[in-house]
């Protein structure tokens, strides 16, 4: 199934030149978003959304330029990432992607390529990040559920035999294992 799909960001632009094109590229169907930004991600418009439920293994989405599914690259190699993931052809008719053919799997890898690379940098810069935070003293995660005040009170509480773990943690307002885990980490 061939399935193309057109966009206007607002109510006073026109469809026609776009639907035109998809008609002459053989569309099965063609399903439209008005009024949409593309701003937005592709997903939440209702028309797009509509196509990728059409949408099988080894059927095509076609659109008549790129910008019409995506803005920016992020998105347009989430998109790309989703279509491979499910099978889906893809070809963008003005700018010369189309995964049916070798040269666009070519560009369709590439653009993979450059998307992985950059999750690969965004990781490298989160990591070294966190090791600079941790040599300036920044303690990391979530803060901590007791002061060291609370597990000494709890820890004298529980050797005297007052109270119990379980009784603790209910007056402290936490679960009995967070109890545990400070006691444990006190020892």
């Amino acid at each position: 199934m061939k399935i193309g799909y057109a966009r206007v960001s607002t109510e006073e632009q026109n469809l026609d030149l776009q639907i035109e094109a998809l008609t002459e590229a053989g569309c099965d169907r063609i399903i439209t978003d008005q009024a949409q930004s593309g701003a937005k991600a592709a997903e939440t418009r209702p028309g797009f959304a509509e196509a990728m439920d059409h949408l099988g293994h080894n059927d095509l989405l076609v659109v008549w330029k790129l910008d019409r599914v995506g803005r920016s690259i992020a998105d347009l190699i989430h998109l790309l990432e989703l279509f491979g993931e499910r099978g889906i052809e893809f070809r963008s008719l003005t700018d010369g992607i189309d995964t049916t053919t070798a040269g666009g799997r070519l560009v369709f890898h590439i653009m993979g390529a450059l998307a992985e690379f950059e999750r690969d940098l965004i990781q490298e810069r989160t990591k070294a990040g966190l090791q600079a935070a941790k040599k300036r003293g920044k303690r990391l995660g979530r803060p901590p559920a007791l002061t060291s005040a609370q597990v000494a009170h709890a820890k004298r509480a529980i050797e005297a035999k007052r109270e119990t773990v379980s009784g603790m943690a209910e007056i402290l307002g936490v679960n009995r294992s967070t109890v545990q885990r400070a006691l444990a980490a006190t020892a």
